[in-house]
């Protein structure tokens, strides 16, 4: 069980880059469904992992790097794709603050100082607002739908909310201890 949990992990981080080429030539259908497939996986990294007890540090960290890949890969063919300096510009900020807070996690790795930094609510919410951005982003171009898109781009603001506000409470818990 615990090589299919770290297979999942590992998933994520190879299959972005076909997604990202999947996406820049128009393979939107491919695109969409393994994305979904990408996402589906990490929920069910997590579950498995803490139902059969084989959690572990490494998969603590890759879990993480895995998101912050798929979600680079996504969010950099995205701003390709609608040639938007709006999505560009979240995206940047977005991509940002996982550099941040993965140093902010570096710092307090090697200052015993890990709690600073623990997962919280706000930021799965906020993963969980990246995906649901570049899944309704991945729908509307397959759909063709500009609504969609339109919508995308509302979640995909919300998103960036929710990545300040948890970034700068890592920052904030960081600088305290």
């Amino acid at each position: 069980m615990n090589h299919f949990i770290q297979f999942l992990t590992y998933f994520r981080i190879f299959i972005a880059p076909v997604i990202f080429l999947l996406l820049i030539h128009d393979y939107f259908g491919w695109t969409l469904f393994l994305f979904l497939l990408a996402s589906i996986s990490d929920y069910w990294d997590g579950f498995l992992a803490r139902k059969y007890m084989h959690t572990s540090e490494i998969g603590e960290i890759l879990d993480p790097i895995a998101d912050k890949v798929l979600l680079v890969f996504l969010l950099i063919g995205i701003s390709v794709l609608t040639d938007s300096i709006f999505v560009t510009l979240i995206s940047c900020i977005l991509i940002s603050r996982e550099f941040w807070v993965s140093g902010l996690r570096d710092l307090n790795s090697r200052k015993n100082n890990i709690s600073a930094t623990k997962v919280t609510f706000t930021a799965k919410l906020k993963t969980a607002t990246q995906f649901l951005a570049i899944f309704l982003f991945l729908l509307g171009f397959y759909t063709k739908s500009t609504l969609i898109v339109f919508i995308a781009n509302f979640v995909l603001f919300l998103s960036l909310i929710l990545s300040i506000q948890s970034g700068m409470r890592y920052t904030l818990e960081s600088l305290r201890k």
